[in-house]
């Protein structure tokens, strides 16, 4: 039997509208934005807010698709990037000073400072506040790993996918200010399948995680590989195949990518 299909889909940030033309391009939405992707799996990567525009409007999109696809046997789902836990924290304690030996810190700062968006801020209510706060930030589809953020920091939650998602849940039902920003900070960071050690490094998280490849978004492709956005046509397969970065850039003019899962390049 063959298996139902799976896509991914990587960092919006905030163009609501771009998402809903790549995903009608591959037939999982149709012309008035509702499901039309029968049994196929969609996964967002997370970071669907900040820099553009329509941040929670992409979030509005993204849970109505997750309430029509199980009617036809699909399923959409949604990890947690790290402008969520940055809207998140903002939400929850907006200027705090966020003790530290590094000069001044706070959610509201480095919120500012990332491109965080008035609107989204305005726009949020306690039901997106809600959803988002039960996101995980870790799964295994269609044989793959699905990340944000292409780190080693999600071993500091726990050794399984469940003790992850698990202890970072447990922070984001909290109010400990230092935990959030240490599950902010954490989610930063970047880059750790690139170079000599990438593999082995995609390597120990598939091994403790599962999995055959690590996809994760975060890190914009052309970034990776000194090109510009406009040029990025594909997901970028590296370290040894074990990483699969389908961040497009879409902030700074690459494409949104909807990608099938498993990513077979073209010869």
């Amino acid at each position: 039997m063959k298996e139902d299909p799976t896509f991914v889909v990587g960092d919006v940030h905030g163009h609501r509208d771009e998402l809903a033309e790549a995903l009608r391009e591959h037939g999982l939405v149709d012309a008035a934005d509702d499901w039309s992707g029968g049994s196929a799996h969609l996964w967002f990567l997370g970071d669907f807010v900040d820099r553009g525009p329509q941040g929670v409007a992409a979030i509005d999109l993204v849970r109505k698709l997750q309430r029509q696809a199980p009617e036809d046997g699909g399923a959409v789902e949604s990890l947690l990037g790290n402008h969520e836990i940055l809207l998140l924290g903002m939400y929850h304690f907006g200027d705090t000073p966020v003790p530290s030996d590094f000069g001044p810190r706070s959610f509201a700062r480095s919120w500012e400072i990332n491109g965080g968006q008035l609107a989204d801020q305005d726009d949020l209510t306690d039901e997106h506040v809600e959803w988002l706060t039960s996101r995980p930030v870790a799964a295994v589809a269609a044989d793959h790993l699905l990340l944000h953020s292409d780190t080693l920091e999600y071993l500091e939650w726990g050794e399984t996918v469940e003790e992850i998602n698990t202890a970072v849940r447990e922070v984001l039902e909290g109010h400990d200010l230092e935990q959030w920003w240490d599950v902010w900070r954490r989610m930063t960071t970047r880059y750790a399948f690139r170079g000599p050690h990438g593999q082995a490094a995609a390597d120990i998280l598939l091994e403790h995680l599962g999995g055959e490849c690590v996809v994760h978004g975060h890190s914009v492709i052309a970034d990776q590989l000194g090109i510009q956005p406009s040029q990025i046509e594909a997901p970028y397969l590296y370290a040894g195949g074990k990483a699969l970065g389908i961040d497009g850039g879409l902030f700074v003019g690459g494409p949104c990518l909807v990608v099938p899962l498993p990513w077979e390049p073209e010869d």
